[in-house]
C-alpha cells in the first residue's frame, strides 16, 4: 500500500497515526523531552551551587529548590517522555524496534525514567530532609556526608543520558535492524536440512 506524497515510506496503514495526530504527538514528545534535559540542567545548576557554597542559607535553598522541582516534574516528565516516544514508534514509520537508534533511545528513556523517578527522586528527598533537620546552623552541623556530590552527579549522569538521546535522535545511526524470518521461511530452511 502506497501513502500520501510527503508521508515518507510504504508503510501499512494499521500502524500509522493520522497526519494531525502525529504532528501533535510529536510536540508533545519534544516539549516534554526538552523540559525534562531543562530540569536536570536546573537540578545539576542548584546541585552545584549547594556543593560549591559556603553558605549555609544558599545550600539550604538550592536544595529545597531541587526537592520542589523533582517532586512536582521529575513523574509526568519522565512517563510523559516515554510514553509519548513509544506512541510515535510504533505510529510512524521508524517503529520501536526497526532500527537500532529508536530501540537504543527506547532503552535509555526507560532507563532515565526509573531511575529519575526512583534513585534521583529518593536523593532529592535525602537532601531536603537533611536540610529541614537542620534549619539553622553552618553546614558542617547538617552532616550531609555524600549528599552534596550526589546532588551533582546524578543529575549530571541524567543529562549526559539525555543528551545521548538527542545525539541519537539527530544522527540516527546505526540503521535498520535485520527483519526476522518469517514462519513459512523458517519452515522451508528446515524441509530443506
Amino acid at each position: 500500500m502506497t501513502t500520501p506524497a510527503g508521508d515518507g515510506p510504504q508503510r501499512r496503514s494499521g500502524h500509522r497515526l493520522p497526519q494531525t495526530a502525529r504532528n501533535s504527538m510529536v510536540v508533545v514528545h519534544v516539549v516534554v523531552s526538552v523540559s525534562w534535559l531543562a530540569l536536570m540542567l536546573c537540578l545539576l545548576t542548584l546541585g552545584t551551587t549547594a556543593l560549591a557554597t559556603n553558605n549555609a542559607d544558599t545550600l539550604r535553598t538550592a536544595y529545597r529548590a531541587m526537592g520542589m522541582l523533582g517532586n512536582v516534574l521529575i513523574i509526568p516528565l519522565s512517563l510523559l517522555t516515554l510514553v509519548s516516544g513509544v506512541m510515535l514508534a510504533l505510529g510512524t514509520p521508524w517503529g520501536l524496534f526497526r532500527y537500532y537508534w529508536v530501540s537504543a533511545k527506547f532503552w535509555l528513556t526507560l532507563a532515565a525514567t526509573v531511575a529519575s523517578i526512583f534513585a534521583l527522586t529518593a536523593r532529592l528527598h535525602d537532601a531536603a530532609d537533611a536540610v529541614a533537620r537542620h534549619p539553622v546552623g553552618p553546614i558542617s552541623a547538617m552532616d550531609l556526608g555524600f549528599i552534596r556530590y550526589n546532588m551533582v552527579i546524578v543529575p549530571a549522569v541524567a543529562l549526559m543520558l539525555y543528551l545521548a538521546n538527542v545525539i541519537l535522535s539527530v544522527f540516527k545511526p546505526w540503521g535498520r535492524r535485520p527483519a526476522a524470518p518469517s514462519a513459512g521461511r523458517q519452515q522451508r530452511r528446515r524441509d530443506q536440512l
